[in-house]
């Protein structure tokens, strides 16, 4: 072997002969994140891109990925909407998750929202059943989809599916959605919720009643939808 010749060409072959996964990226998020579509290509990705209705990466028939900055979460949180979307991802791809990428820790700079509420908000995703996985970098999403997207296909033999979501939910999903979206309540609390108050508007006027009411919810919880529900909205 000559000092100009380097394994490259042999480790070409080698992966000529491996089995590659393929993975299914939303079009906007092959528009925003083409480093990562890049990066899974040369890994040795198989890569489609489609618009997707919810997730931004589909990995097999169960398995949906959720990509956000740290930022972009912290954002999400004070729209309200996170909850719901990765809820109804769920409902269609079980194994759904989010991936976090940055640097965590940031979290204690923010200044419009508290630490605790960003640590809620992801205590009560896991405990629905949404993995929450951190990288620091898009680096290490790289090498974090590309990973799972093997275990999936080649270990677990699953094939990427993209699945049909339905165009309108039942009218109790509609409640649950919509109580579930206020600040640290989540799907579990606001089904007993509703529970207890019938109606989403019934429950909004007893809110000072909830801690009395409502196993699991403190007054610290009612307090906060109390604000999010009576402060005048700024933009």
């Amino acid at each position: 072997m000559s000092g100009t010749e380097t394994l490259l060409p042999y480790l070409n072959e080698k992966k000529k002969n491996e089995k590659i996964p393929t993975i299914i990226v939303d079009s906007r998020e092959a528009n925003t994140a083409a480093k990562i579509v890049k990066g899974l290509i040369e890994r040795g990705a198989k890569v489609k891109t489609e618009a997707l209705e919810k997730g931004d990466y589909i990995l097999s028939d169960q398995c949906a990925v959720e990509r956000k900055t740290v930022t972009d979460f912290v954002y999400t949180l004070t729209r309200r909407y996170l909850f719901e979307q990765l809820f109804r991802l769920k409902d269609v791809y079980p194994k759904s998750l989010i991936l976090l990428e940055g640097y965590l820790p940031i979290i204690y700079k923010f200044s419009h929202i508290q630490p605790a509420a960003i640590w809620g908000a992801m205590f009560n995703l896991a405990k629905n059943g949404i993995a929450i996985v951190n990288t620091k970098s898009y680096k290490e999403s790289i090498d974090f989809l590309y990973v799972a997207a093997r275990q999936e296909q080649i270990v677990e033999k699953r094939t990427p599916t993209v699945h049909p979501f339905k165009k309108t939910g039942t009218l109790s999903d509609a409640q649950v959605y919509f109580v579930a979206s206020l600040p640290n309540i989540g799907r579990e609390k606001a089904t007993a919720i509703l529970k207890c108050y019938q109606t989403p508007l019934n429950a909004l006027i007893n809110v000072d009643d909830w801690s009395k009411t409502v196993h699991g919810l403190g007054p610290v919880i009612s307090n906060k939808v109390k604000e999010v529900l009576s402060r005048p909205y700024k933009e």
